[in-house]
Parts: C-alpha cells; sequence; structure tokens
C-alpha cells in the first residue's frame, strides 16, 4: 500500500485482554501510527473528524478499544460499520486461547476486568461471549497463543508497514576515544589499529570527511579487508535485529580523536550496511568539531 493510499487510514485495535493489545499498540506507534488507547467507541467519530481537519498531518491513527469500558463498549460494532463508509478502516482482533489467558494474568497477579466475584476463567469467557460479533467482522486476527511480545510485534509490523519501509534504523556514530565512549551504544569498532593520520603533517589539519585522509586511510593494510569483513558479519546480526523486532542501534566506530580513521571507517561502513534490506542507515560524527 502506498503512502497516498495509506492517508487517512484508521485501524481499530481491539481482542480479548491479555492478547497482546499494548504491545500491538507500541509496535503501529513506532511504525509512525498515532494510536489512542482505551478510547469510548462513541468517540471514534468525533476522533476522526479531528484527524481530518488536521489536514493530513495524522495520516495512520490507530484506536485501541476494550471492555474497560464496559457498556460503553458494547457500542463497538454499531459505530464501526458506521464508520467504514467512505473511510479505509480496518479492525484488528487479537485473541489466545482462555488457558494462555488465564496463565498470563496469573503471572501478573492482576484480576480480569469482567471476572468480579469470579475466577479469572470466569471474566475471560464473559469477554469472549461480548466480543463474538466483532471478532467475526474483524478485518484481521492474530492469535497470539504461541507468540512472545517480540513476536508479535514482528507481525503487526509485517502486515501494517508501508512497503519498503524500514524495519530497523541503524546510526553508525564516530568517536574518539579520548573523549570517552558513548552511551547508549549496542557495537563498538577500535580503528586504532590502523596508522593514525594525525601524525603526518600535511593530513593532520584534515579530516576523514576530506579526500587525502580518506585514501591515506583505506590504503593501510588491513583497511579494506577490515571494513568488508565487518560489515559482512553484520548483515546477519541486523537481520536478526529486524526479526526480534529491535527498532534502533547504535554502531560505534572509534579512534583516537574521531576525526580521521573512525570517520572514514564509518562512512564506509554506512554505505555497505545501507544495503541491507530493511535497514536505514545514518551517519553521526561525534567528535568531529572539537579542538
Amino acid at each position: 500500500m502506498t503512502d497516498e493510499q495509506r492517508a487517512g487510514e484508521v485501524l481499530i485495535v481491539t481482542g480479548m485482554s491479555g492478547a497482546g493489545r499494548t504491545t500491538a499498540a507500541n509496535a503501529l506507534e513506532d511504525l509512525g501510527w498515532y494510536v489512542v488507547d482505551n478510547l469510548p467507541p462513541q468517540m471514534l467519530g468525533h476522533l476522526l473528524e479531528l484527524t481530518e481537519m488536521a489536514g493530513g498531518a495524522l495520516p495512520k491513527l490507530a484506536a485501541v478499544v476494550d471492555v474497560r469500558g464496559r457498556a460503553l463498549f458494547q457500542a463497538l460494532p454499531a459505530v464501526t460499520n458506521a464508520l467504514r463508509a467512505g473511510r479505509q478502516l480496518r479492525v484488528l482482533f487479537l485473541d489466545a486461547g482462555d488457558d494462555v489467558l488465564v496463565r498470563r494474568f496469573e503471572s501478573v497477579r492482576r484480576p480480569h476486568p469482567l471476572q468480579g466475584e469470579g475466577t479469572i476463567l470466569d471474566g475471560i469467557l464473559r469477554e469472549r461471549d461480548r466480543l463474538r460479533v466483532i471478532r467475526e467482522s474483524a478485518d484481521v486476527i492474530i492469535d497470539t497463543s504461541e507468540m512472545n511480545i517480540h513476536q508479535l510485534a514482528s507481525r503487526v509490523v509485517d502486515l501494517f508497514s508501508d512497503a519498503g519501509e524500514a524495519r530497523h534504523t541503524l546510526t553508525v556514530m564516530s568517536f574518539g576515544f579520548k573523549y570517552g565512549l558513548p552511551t547508549d551504544v549496542d557495537l563498538v569498532a577500535d580503528m586504532r589499529f590502523l596508522p593514525n593520520p594525525y601524525w603526518i603533517p600535511e593530513l593532520k589539519g584534515h579530516t576523514g570527511e576530506e579526500e587525502p585522509v580518506r585514501d591515506f586511510v583505506l590504503a593501510q593494510e588491513g583497511a579494506r579487508e577490515f571494513i568488508d569483513a565487518y560489515a559482512s558479519a553484520l548483515h546477519p546480526v541486523l537481520a536478526g535485529y529486524q526479526r526480534e523486532n529491535k527498532r534502533h542501534s547504535v554502531l560505534a566506530v572509534g579512534c583516537t580523536g574521531g576525526k580521521h580513521r573512525s570517520v572514514v571507517t564509518a562512512v564506509e561502513l554506512a554505505d555497505r550496511l545501507a544495503q541491507v534490506p530493511g535497514v536505514a542507515v545514518r551517519v553521526k560524527h561525534r567528535d568531529l568539531g572539537r579542538e
């Protein structure tokens, strides 16, 4: 589905309590959807009017609706049918087996919202009865019985991300070890095994963004071999991040001052890793402007 086709799309996320609505909502939010949680069905029409007034500023809207609304929730089937006319509206229903839902509620030690004075299973059965009509008319049903949260998030991404949209964003950051290791990094490459251009008088005042330094660094023994081998080694890592629904990572590439070897290497690695399917790559030079 193209951006033009998806503009104005509305997704109602509902289903059994404990089946993964929060995980699905978080995954949609990471994809750029505007997510509204615990919305009374009667408010859906007003919310859609506001999004239309926004003039495309909210092209993808997801509304999480569940039995926490109690009596208000009973209006969802009628409201949904009324809103379908003239709109790209779909209903995502999350489900799981009764035994699985019981275990999930027991593991978090919380009561089911409909169990009242009964058991967790009593609440689940009441909820299932109330949701029967909605489930039957849902556009997409996901059974999460055999899924963990990462698998569910990946399934949501598969279903609701735009074609060609990046599933993972990689930041390749050059830095200088003399200024400290960056915080919140996932991977670190140390380029101090290469000769330092800082000690070459005609290169000292230049940076890795300039051609003379780039040519010098890449001409050193082992430089291109390391870059090619390291980029190849990261291909399965980035593919694995996508399978585990890890949306962001940082690769820190260091040298002594963060101006020469690390800058060249960061750019070269970024060019290679941008070819990995589903990965968007950006480059950042943390210490390039330091004295």
